[in-house]
């Protein structure tokens, strides 16, 4: 919840294909809204990253407009 507007801020975790700033093959990074956040987790295969999402969020394809890194968004 945002304290100066009252309004709740969507949990977005965004799942990336070999990012250039991590030496892990999957890294999926948490953001509150558009901020991003210091969450991050990892994974050796994608279902790695997937299974250590929190439960409840449902799965979004990558934009075509995104960064071609980005594999999928979870809500």
């Amino acid at each position: 919840m945002n304290q100066q507007t009252g309004r709740k801020i969507i949990e977005i975790w965004v799942i990336y294909d070999h990012p250039r700033d991590w030496d892990k093959p999957f890294v999926a990074r948490k953001f509150n809204g558009e901020t991003p956040t210091g969450d991050t987790l990892w994974g050796d295969t994608i279902d790695d990253v997937r299974a250590q999402l929190p439960p409840g969020l449902t799965r979004f394809d990558r934009n075509p407009l995104d960064d071609a890194i980005i594999v999928e968004t979870w809500l």
